[in-house]
Order: C-alpha cells, then structure tokens, then sequence
C-alpha cells in the first residue's frame, strides 16, 4: 500500500493498524511535510506494530501528487509486489465480505486483471467541532445526486483503481486512474470496496480545504475536475461560509431516521466496532449548528446561482479551448497550404526553365537543319 499524506494526525495510525490488520504485506508513504505531529505517528508505529514500512519526504506543496504516488509504486513494483494498492490517509480498505480480510481477498484475485475499479463509499454521519469520528461516521452515503447537490456536494467520490505491480504503471492525480488496462473485476465474492472518512470534524476540514486549495493555486498546470469537493470547498473558505457548507453535508437526526429507512443511509460499523478514534469527538452546540444550518438554508439559492454560473464558464472555456484548437487547425491547414503553394510555384518555375531548354535547344536544331538545306539548295 502506497500513501501521500500531510496533516493527519487524527486518522493516520488507526488507519494504518487497520491495513496492517488486514494483511498489508508493505507500507510505502511520503510525507508532504506535515506539522501536526502526523510524521511521528508513522514513526512510533513502524517500530511498535513492527510494520515493513519505508517513509519518506517531500516537502514542497504543490499538487504533485501523481508523480509522487507512481514513483511509489514503482517502487512497490521493484520490491516484488503482486498488487499496489495507492490509498489515501482517509480511506479504509477492506473487503466487501465481512468474513474476509484484504489479504485473503486478494490472495484469490487473478493478477491476470491488471487493474480494476474500486467503488469508494463516503461515511458521514452528525458533524463535530473536534474528532476522528470513526464511532460517529458510520453511514455509507447513498443519498441521490439532487440531495448531495442541495447540500454542497456535486457528487460522491469517485472509485479507486487498484493494480498489479508494474515498473512502467503511472498513476493519475487522485489515485483514480492508472495506465495498466483492466482485463475485468474480481468474481464478487472477492470483491473490496474502500470506506472513505472525507469530513471528520470542522477542525481538520477547514484545515483539509485550505491546504488543497492552496496547492492548487501553487500548480496552476493542475486544472480539478467539475467534480473536485475542494476547490469549491475553498471558495467558501474565502467566503467565510465553510462551516455552513461543513455542518450541511451532515445529516441530522431526522434525515438520519428518514434515510435509514429509505435505504439511502446505510448503517456499516465495519470500522467503528474494531478500530478506536484517535481523537475523541467534540459535538457542535446544538444553537451553534442549528445557526450554520440556517444560514445554509439561505445560501442555497445562492450556490445554485454560483454552480449555474461555474457551469456556464466551464461550457465557455470548452468552447474557448475548441475555438483555439480549430483556429490553430485552420492555421495549420494554411500554413500547409502556403507550403503546396510555395512547393507547386517552384516546380512551375522549374517546368518553365525546362521547357524554355528544350525550346532552345528545339530552335538550334531547326536552324541547324535549315543551315543545311541552304547549303545543299545553294548547290
């Protein structure tokens, strides 16, 4: 398992004795300069769980981390592994079948797939102020789209892809993607599936969405997809409407019961029965939640008027990118046309000369021949 992790200290070491438990055979992770005390964490347990962990640094902040994750599965490739799986600190693997490890999952997954999708179930639960939030976020989140939409979230996450060990495998920014072709799934009673713990207190998502949206803005070649949560995320930040947007994407109690029986809230204590929070939660004042979810209320319109807007622009920057790339075509089909132009004149030019030649040389015999019937008539 390869991680890139900056700054989570409230979840790294339950997540990795989780993996460890389950059977990861090597832990490979670059720390992006973390300062809250996520470095010696990693470090306390590689020697305490004896885990075969390698860790190591990049400091610089930026969005690099596809380069950063395919140099660590290269690596995982060149250390023998059978699998890579490149996860990120909020995610929890485990296999759909509670009966089974990851280890044994993957112990019956034909290496012949290459690489194959992994659906990703976000947890959510009632927010905090504070908290790891393993024992409170635990519903997968299957609300329908137009719900997510009302309350901040263009979508739910997007899947993981997991893949063979492969010197050449190159790894897209998000861990969604590699090169390797999938050849197919797993048979279903292998299958695994990863719990994801986004937003697990206000603390460290206000934290999350500033450091994202700074990076982004330190890698302006990066351009997030319409679906990225972040770089809205920070817009609110700026906004000072975060903890709003925050507290919104939280079910309270009501939605929780009414969600539960509709079955789009899906009660999974896979997580929260085994592993312990780190960090024990801090609950909103209930006032103060009540405020944010108002205030949320009164937003909507708002945000529904920004999203349209966002859309338009992202529609006009299509159309801006087609534009350039058909006008540099017609440039190109023009320069290619001087280049014919240009090209056929000289061959013109050269027939021109040629014939000239041959006219010449036509005129020498004629006159040659004439200089020779005078010559015989004069006789």
């Amino acid at each position: 398992m390869t991680i890139m992790v900056r700054d989570e200290a409230d979840v790294i070491g339950a997540m990795l004795r989780h993996h460890a438990a389950q059977g990861i055979d090597e832990f490979i992770i670059t720390d992006n300069a973390s300062s809250d005390g996520t470095t010696e964490i990693i470090q306390e347990l590689a020697t305490s769980l004896e885990l075969p962990l390698t860790l190591l640094h990049d400091p610089e902040h930026r969005k690099q981390q596809g380069e950063t994750v395919t140099r660590m599965a290269r690596m995982a490739a060149d250390r023998g592994a059978t699998w890579v799986i490149n996860a990120d600190a909020d995610e929890f693997w485990v296999a759909r079948d509670p009966n089974l490890t990851l280890k044994q999952a993957f112990t019956h997954i034909e290496p012949r797939l290459g690489s194959f999708i992994v659906p990703v179930h976000d947890m959510t639960g009632p927010p905090a102020m504070d908290g790891s939030g393993l024992q409170r976020l635990v519903y997968r989140d299957a609300r329908p789209v137009e719900r997510m939409r009302e309350v901040g979230i263009r979508a739910h996450a997007t899947p993981d892809a997991v893949h063979v060990g492969d010197a050449e495998v190159v790894v897209a920014q998000g861990n969604h993607f590699v090169n390797i072709p999938s050849a197919g799934d797993p048979e279903p009673e292998w299958a695994v599936e990863v719990l994801h713990f986004p937003w697990r207190s206000w603390t460290q998502f206000a934290g999350k969405v500033e450091r994202a949206g700074m990076a982004y803005e330190r890698s302006p070649h990066l351009e997030p997809s319409a679906n990225h949560h972040g770089m809205r995320d920070y817009r609110r930040l700026r906004d000072g409407t975060l903890m709003s947007a925050y507290v919104a994407r939280h079910p309270d109690v009501s939605e929780i019961a009414s969600a539960l029986a509709s079955g789009t809230l899906v009660e999974d204590r896979r997580i929260a029965d085994v592993i312990e929070s780190p960090v024990a939660d801090t609950p909103f004042d209930a006032e103060v939640e009540a405020a944010q979810r108002l205030l949320w209320e009164q937003m909507v319109p708002l945000e529904r008027r920004v999203a349209a807007v966002e859309a338009e622009a992202r529609a006009a920057r299509d159309d801006a990118r087609g534009l350039r790339h058909e006008v540099e075509r017609e440039r190109e089909a023009h320069r290619g046309a001087e280049a014919r132009a240009d090209s056929l004149q000289t061959d013109l030019e050269r027939a021109h000369e040629e014939i000239g030649a041959l006219r010449a040389r036509r005129v020498v015999r004629i006159a040659d021949r004439l200089g020779r019937y005078l010559k015989v008539g004069s006789r």
